[in-house]
């Protein structure tokens, strides 16, 4: 019978998804895949690449865009009934990898193509394919008894349900929080940031303003707002989302999930043979031990925290001496902050926003792209849409459209927070034909106010060219493997280098002449203002730094000294003794970043968010030969292209970079993009 989510479209039917449909749709695809398989296992004697390979992809690619949709709708358009099928369907999906992930015969299967005389002559692409394969095999427990089998399976489906529970209670603690104010309440907010209030309570059929936890309406009032009692409001509803603490203690605490997802994960590891969590995240990354990832994370520490000491004390003393303040609690951070930049630097992100109207941004986005990489970008505009705010648009290489990408740029009710990409369609030979690649590109921007347009600030297009990036590590790949094609199948550690790679056209003057323009007049960043912006970049880089590896050192030593049973008391004490190590802002007892760390409890960077910090070593070294020969070198961009973008995960992530930088990476360019003098840093 036809499957009402796996129809021969181009792009997904959005329109054609119902709530109803979707479980008996992906248990249909679930048990004619099993069945599937099995008639191939039994058909075949021996196995080749065709026989077997490309008929198990096939079969497991139109699961995967069936499923597509929904995960994407779930995370971006968020209804009860979405939910409730999303979570129904996470338990068979889980059941159906661990399925095939201990398939003794289908192991045996691949081995025999492995071994095989075919082996010899396959490109790099198919044997790396391969090679992973049989490593995933045996990390999902192939070779163990039946009955520890069925317990990694019970394992590996909770888990999967409470990542989703942790994230559904993050969103509906995110959405539960909200609060009426006048405008007399928001003095010191910039014009946008009032109206953004302003028509949110509108929206709500509400007078005066209103202030929510979507990133564009409560970021403003810490960074500008003078009632720093609103700011202790705000600050303390943001950090205790989904806890036990704060407006609403307890009633979407996810406390219990950590406690449980932490054992769980440990269960797995000793399953697998593995002394740890850590050990077994780190299988199937760059880095080889935690030890060598905690290593890496203190140098990093060593080498910037003297720095990062040194601007806080200057900012307290700042607040002391300006504003009569004898200390900066939490929520005064980012204020203060704020006011120092603009006494030093005479410039603010508000005074940028006005030159970064999405509508000049985009362009300037795709002219950098297409002078990188010689590709033009098109706009699709009659499409199967899921909201008015979703565009999609197509990359084309020499007038053939190589690649499509959704694009979803605003902030809304019931949609998750954040930014991210992600697969929606993979490329692959699909029988005779090539399967273009399509991808989802979502964050929370400020929407338009009214007559004014969307404008960014500068950090927010940082994270659209951050996220582009990535969408071209899977748009630009030339592999047709799925396994290996764009991100998939690369370490997880080097996965953030071409994203965190295009964000360094965001600081160069060429670049910026291309993408911005006054939304009023058209007039470019004039240049005494980016002047200033360039001066600012580096204004507290290094306590910047000082938490991101306070999060990465915490996740890295949570997921290698977790004792089952540990407790909640076990998770806060541990986040207190890394920031008595490395942090320099101290925050409040009852701040509980833990209950709404979605990266590390419901996505897939457990015991890897130090892979931030990893490839942003690979990406200021890359765009170092950038600096060397030209920001726009095309023989440059094309090499970027070829060695490390068109590879994918056809090969191991230090062989791409080796091969685009003649050498492996030094640490030393991410020390000077930083303001961080590693010559003079203890």
């Amino acid at each position: 019978m036809p499957n009402p989510l796996l129809e021969q479209h181009a792009l997904p039917p959005f329109s054609k998804i119902s709530s109803a449909d979707i479980e008996p749709a992906i248990t249909q695809l679930i048990e004619r895949n099993k069945q599937a398989t099995e008639a191939i296992l039994a058909q075949h004697d021996s196995y080749n690449w065709d026989n077997l390979w490309q008929a198990i992809e096939q079969m497991d690619d139109e699961l995967a865009q069936a499923w597509s949709p929904v995960s994407h709708l779930n995370s971006v358009a968020n209804t009860e009934e979405l939910r409730a099928a999303y979570n129904t369907c996470l338990p068979l999906l889980s059941e159906y990898g661990t399925w095939s992930g201990q398939h003794s015969g289908l192991y045996e299967a691949y081995r025999q193509v492995e071994r095989s005389d075919e082996y010899a002559t396959m490109d790099s692409a198919r044997q790396k394919a391969l090679e992973n394969v049989l490593r995933d095999f045996r990390l999902a427990g192939v070779a163990l008894p039946a009955g520890q089998k069925q317990q990694y399976a019970k394992l590996r489906k909770r888990l999967s349900e409470l990542g989703s529970r942790f994230s559904d209670n993050v969103l509906d603690a995110t959405n539960a929080w909200s609060r009426q104010v006048s405008e007399e309440q928001l003095a010191g907010l910039p014009a946008t940031a009032l109206a953004n209030a302003r028509q949110a309570a509108q929206q709500a059929g509400l007078e005066g303003c209103l202030i929510t936890l979507e990133f564009p309406s409560f970021y403003p009032v810490l960074a500008y707002c003078e009632d720093a009692g609103l700011r202790e409001e705000v600050y303390r509803a943001n950090t205790t989302r989904a806890s036990e603490q704060g407006p609403h203690a307890g009633q979407w605490d996810n406390s219990a999930i950590i406690e449980e997802t932490l054992d769980l994960r440990q269960q797995l590891a000793d399953l697998l043979g593995f002394a740890n969590y850590a050990e077994l995240s780190l299988a199937t990354k760059m880095a080889d031990t935690p030890t060598h990832v905690r290593d890496f994370l203190e140098q990093l520490s060593l080498k910037s925290r003297p720095q990062a000491q040194a601007e806080w004390r200057e900012l307290q003393e700042f607040a002391r001496s300006e504003y009569g303040a004898a200390t900066i609690n939490a929520w005064d951070v980012s204020f203060y902050s704020e006011k120092l930049r603009e006494s030093r630097y005479q410039v603010s992100q508000e005074d940028i926003r006005p030159y970064l109207p999405v509508s000049r941004v985009l362009p300037g986005l795709f002219a950098v792209v297409e002078r990188l990489y010689d590709v033009t970008v098109r706009e699709v505009h009659e499409f199967d849409s899921y909201h008015k705010d979703a565009r999609l648009f197509e990359l084309l290489q020499d007038g053939a459209v190589i690649a499509r990408f959704y694009l979803d740029l605003y902030a809304r009710a019931q949609k998750r927070g954040g930014a991210w990409m992600d697969n929606c369609r993979v490329r692959r030979m699909a029988g005779d034909t090539l399967q273009v690649p399509v991808a989802y590109l979502v964050c929370n921007f400020t929407p338009p106010v009214g007559d004014t347009p969307a404008l960014l600030t500068h950090t927010e297009l940082t994270t659209l060219f951050h996220e582009f990036g990535h969408g071209l590590h899977h748009m630009l790949t030339r592999q047709t493997v799925a396994s290996v094609s764009g991100i998939n199948g690369v370490a997880w550690d080097a996965v953030e280098l071409p994203s965190q790679f295009l964000e360094n056209w965001c600081w160069e003057r060429e670049a910026l002449g291309l993408i911005s323009g006054h939304h009023e007049t058209g007039e470019a960043l004039p240049a005494q203002l980016l002047d200033k912006l360039l001066a600012a970049r580096n204004f507290q880089s290094a306590m910047q730094m000082a938490r991101q590896l306070e999060l990465a050192l915490f996740d890295l030593r949570l997921h290698s000294e977790w004792q089952p049973g540990g407790g909640a008391a076990s998770v806060q004490n541990l986040l207190d003794e890394v920031r008595n190590a490395v942090a320099v802002v101290i925050p409040p007892s009852f701040n509980r970043t833990q209950h709404s760390f979605s990266h590390i409890f419901a996505g897939g960077y457990a015991a890897g968010y130090y892979s931030y910090k990893w490839a942003e070593v690979l990406s200021a070294d890359a765009f170092s030969r950038f600096e060397e020969e030209g920001i726009f070198n095309q023989a440059t961009g094309k090499a970027f292209r070829t060695h490390i973008l068109e590879a994918g995960g056809s090969r191991d992530a230090m062989e791409s970079f080796v091969a685009f930088r003649g050498r492996e990476p030094m640490i030393e360019p991410l020390l000077r993009h930083s303001g961080i003098d590693s010559a003079d840093a203890a």
